[in-house]
């Protein structure tokens, strides 16, 4: 066992350890903790309409189902877990109406312990909420239901916030395992009395990636690979995102710009997106609008864990991104998202990729 695999158990067990011993000591006064749990879910329809330029059409229903809990262990340890539906695709729980009515899938989609450490310190560890900022929410490099499994060390000042993490991707038995490291900080600066400007930057390192295979059932999803499937390529990403939110008559206005480029390459290495979203769609009501646009070169980031909508879910792709939502009560919601894409620049024949979604969701705690 190498020195990294060593360290990375080593750190685990540790932060196990500490958590046993933090909340072991439960107060008397809290009685059991099945009367503090806290349910949260969702449940979504979807029509999807998909148009790919040289393809037969596709259409489709879909739907996405999540239920869960969190229960507090003590007054700074909290534990945190959910179910959903899907396949055990890392970046998405939909799944299609299909298959003569046989028996769908329910996976673990969250399991983890969140321990506030201070007051401006949070660690997690187990299978998590993407800790990691996201400027404008853009998927650029994540995937909105991309959950990584390992600790992460989460700082929060108001004005100062950041995450280090760690986390374990592929546990191989006749290699060297895969993890993700990532480093990642920001400032928010208030600018007037409705205005904030917010910064940043990260870094992300994907290990033991070249010689390998993808990391979700052998898909490249427009990573470059040699001719037996496995990466050709290390994935070294630096990133840098700045998002301003703002106020236009009652309205939130957003507008985000993020870069990332894969150091470890010096060719289709960069990925940038830019956008805004204009409103909020939280109750009754409420709309909100937004735009991005996208444009990700083939081995930029990780096609396993980028936006499994955009361009196929895949890189190697750039265009548009069109997101309506309207509330019809304080727990039912209609929306939909339309995506105007090129896809396969280097991989094929560059060509036209057309994607709309018309969704129904239902919120419940």
């Amino acid at each position: 066992m190498n020195l990294e695999r060593m360290t990375a158990r080593l750190v685990a067990a540790t932060a196990i350890g500490a958590l046993i011993m933090e909340a072991a000591p439960l107060r008397a006064d809290q009685g059991s903790w099945t009367k503090q749990l806290d349910f949260k879910g969702d449940f979504r329809l979807r029509y999807e309409y998909i148009d790919e330029q040289a393809e037969p059409e596709r259409e489709r229903m879909r739907f996405r189902g999540r239920f869960g809990f969190a229960t507090d262990f003590s007054d700074d340890v909290k534990f945190v877990m959910r179910l959903a539906t899907g396949r055990g695709n890392p970046v998405s729980t939909n799944q299609s109406f299909e298959n003569g009515f046989s028996l769908d899938d329910i996976r673990l989609n969250l399991a983890f312990i969140d321990w506030q450490i201070a007051d401006e310190l949070n660690f997690q560890i187990g299978k998590m909420n993407n800790p990691l900022f996201k400027a404008g929410r853009v998927p650029l490099v994540w995937d909105s239901d991309f959950t990584p499994e390992g600790l992460a060390l989460e700082v929060d000042s108001g004005m100062l916030f950041g995450t280090i993490g760690g986390f374990l991707i592929e546990n191989r038995s006749g290699t060297d395992d895969s993890f993700l490291y990532a480093l990642q900080g920001g400032l928010r600066f208030p600018l007037g009395e409705n205005n904030r400007l917010t910064v940043g930057a990260g870094y992300f390192a994907f290990t033991n990636t070249i010689g390998n295979k993808p990391f979700y059932k052998d898909r490249p999803k427009g990573n470059t690979v040699d001719v037996d499937g496995n990466y050709v390529y290390e994935y070294k990403d630096a990133e840098v995102f700045a998002q301003f939110d703002s106020e236009i008559g009652g309205w939130p206005l957003q507008l985000f710009a993020h870069y990332a480029r894969n150091n470890a390459i010096a060719t289709q290495d960069t990925a940038f997106a830019l956008g805004a979203r204009f409103g909020s769609a939280r109750k009754k009501g409420q709309m909100q609008f937004g735009w991005a646009y996208l444009d990700t070169e083939a081995d930029a980031v990780v096609g396993t864990f980028t936006d499994s909508d955009f361009g196929s879910g895949n890189t190697d792709s750039r265009g548009h991104m069109l997101v309506a939502k309207y509330g019809i009560s304080d727990k039912v919601f209609v929306g939909g998202t339309y995506f105007i894409n090129k896809v396969d620049r280097i991989g094929g024949i560059e060509h036209d990729y057309d994607r709309l979604q018309i969704d129904l969701e239902f919120k419940f705690n």
